[in-house]
């Protein structure tokens, strides 16, 4: 983090998407993708706010404008002095464009909807909306929105991972190892909730509050999943999702009603990972794994952050998966080198795990630490005795698992089958150079 004294400051080592020795359209385009990650969702929710949750899609609209005037503008002008300020401004003339060319066809955002029908009165009232504590909690107001109980839970996620996260459908559909067609009518179904519920752009009262929290979480650790590890992009590894995930789960944290034990377990597992990123990737921009990472390159500030805050998530009665899977990351923080590594405690932590979040890639995971207790033929038997295997056919750790206990075991035939397919399933170049080296060494 920027600050050691300062908790509320975005993780360091993850800096700036854009560079000033880079190109000017490299320079822009990076600019542009880094602002639509941090500035988007804080747009789109005041708008809502504004237009209303039955025209959450209008809100999207005119952001994607001011995101497309900033990319034409920039690519000829060259950066503004402030480019946050400046899309803000200009999504802020953009929606009052709308609003005055749609005032008489749509309906607005209740409590607004007087002040928005006058010319007199359209102005100032975005110049109140759109103030900087008004869109930190306009923010918190969306995500709990999106997790309203008329929505299903995967469409919750959806929802804050493409209007609060700007994920792309490809995005969401890896998090959810689905694909684009079903994510779209995902996402089609539930704006239409938004219109058709008139759902309310509040927090929910204290006894509403814990159900919707859980969507909210489940939704920024994907998003820290898909930062730390993307299958989807150039990048394996996205800082600014991380750095995205830090921001909303700390801004969680500050609010008395979401500040829970779980609340705070997931900041603590944020910290653990992003204090890692440095080190998962060579000079080549090679994926290192655990094993060959250079653990001086780790953030100790940040494990110690991550550390403070899950000392803070054990101070309720509650236990989650988000307490376990930090312990469990903390472990990997603790240890000295890979040799060192209590794969005791994390077995013990998964099986924790497992009560909590029994799923297939759980399973996975524990059989990696079995692996590594036990043996590759006990790791491999934990594999095989994975239930919902089908779900895992097309998950390509499930296949480089595999190959890895075989190649252990010296059957370097069938650990090359595995190999081959899960370079099959990843779409990531870091990945499938990975793979390719392990498959070389099967020949």
């Amino acid at each position: 983090m920027k600050s050691e004294s300062s908790p509320a400051s975005s993780p360091d080592p993850l800096p700036d998407a854009a560079s000033v020795s880079q190109p000017v359209s490299l320079q822009v385009e990076q600019t542009i993708d880094h602002l639509f990650r941090h500035e988007a969702g804080k747009m789109v929710s005041v708008l809502t706010r504004i237009f209303g949750t039955e025209n959450v899609e209008l809100a999207e609209d005119v952001v994607q404008d001011a995101l497309l005037s900033a990319l034409q503008q920039w690519k000829m002008r060259g950066l503004p002095p402030n480019p946050s300020a400046w899309l803000m401004t200009v999504a802020k003339s953009k929606a009052i464009d709308a609003v005055r060319r749609e005032k008489h066809k749509r309906k607005f955002a209740e409590e607004n909807a007087v002040l928005l029908a006058s010319e007199y009165t359209i102005l100032p009232t975005f110049e109140r909306l759109t103030n900087e504590e008004e869109i930190k909690d306009d923010v918190l107001r969306m995500m709990f929105a999106c997790c309203h109980p008329s929505i299903g839970e995967e469409s919750q996620l959806v929802l804050i991972l493409k209007l609060l996260c700007g994920f792309s459908t490809a995005e969401i559909a890896k998090a959810f190892l689905s694909n684009d067609e079903t994510i779209t009518k995902r996402l089609y179904r539930a704006k239409a909730q938004f219109r058709e519920n008139s759902i309310r752009y509040q927090l929910p009262e204290p006894e509403d509050l814990q159900p919707r929290l859980a969507g909210v979480l489940k939704a920024i650790y994907l998003l820290l999943n898909e930062g730390y590890n993307s299958a989807t992009h150039t990048d394996l590894i996205r800082k600014d999702l991380i750095e995205e995930s830090f921001r909303l789960c700390f801004m969680l944290t500050e609010n008395t009603s979401t500040a829970e034990p779980e609340t705070f377990a997931l900041l603590a597992l944020i910290c653990f990972h992003a204090a890692r990123v440095s080190g998962r990737l060579d000079a080549e921009g090679n994926l290192l794994l655990l094993e060959a990472q250079d653990r001086s390159r780790w953030n100790r500030s940040l494990i110690e952050k991550g550390r403070k805050f899950l000392s803070q998530s054990a101070q309720g009665e509650r236990f989650t998966a988000y307490h376990a899977e930090a312990a469990i990351a903390f472990e990997h923080c603790l240890a000295p080198d890979y040799r060192q590594t209590n794969w005791q405690k994390i077995l013990a932590l998964y099986d924790l795990l497992l009560q909590h979040a029994p799923t297939p890639v759980v399973e996975l995971n524990r059989a990696i630490a079995v692996g590594e207790l036990y043996g590759a033929p006990a790791g491999l038997k934990a594999v095989e005795a994975i239930s919902e295997k089908a779900v895992m056919n097309d998950y390509y750790l499930y296949h480089a698992t595999q190959g890895e206990f075989y190649f252990r075991m010296g059957d370097a035939a069938k650990a090359k089958g595995f190999f081959e397919s899960a370079a099959a399933l990843t779409q990531s170049h870091a990945e499938k150079k990975l793979l390719a080296g392990k498959i070389e060494l099967c020949q």
